[in-house]
């Protein structure tokens, strides 16, 4: 396994990846910034690890509905960033049930 240096919103990381695996890590890397970048640049979020949740909770809604074809295609999550935006009081309750989520030191593990 070789390791390739990427960065993701600004920040460098190592990661592993098997034997012709760089490309799909790369590809996989592109879209996870592409997502937290361009929640960060809406402005509405500054937490990276709040960023880094919501681009997740995206991505994995995507692949989701790729997933099951029969399923009409539905809004991804936003903070008014990819999509149609939520409303405030869903926006907030999902921040407070992140923050539960995070604990007192705003990390997951």
């Amino acid at each position: 396994m070789k390791q390739l240096e990427v960065q993701i919103m600004g920040q460098s990381y190592l990661l592993g990846t098997p034997d012709n695996g760089d490309e799909r890590l790369l590809d996989a890397v592109a879209k996870v910034d592409a997502a937290m970048c361009k929640i960060r640049d809406a402005g509405k979020i500054k937490a990276r690890d709040r960023i880094a949740v919501l681009a997740a909770l995206n991505l994995a809604f995507e692949l989701s509905d790729r997933a099951s074809p029969a399923t009409p295609a539905a809004e991804p999550l936003s903070a008014g960033v990819l999509s149609e935006p939520i409303d405030q009081t869903q926006l907030d309750s999902l921040l407070s049930r992140l923050d539960n989520a995070l604990g007192s030191d705003g990390r997951l593990l």
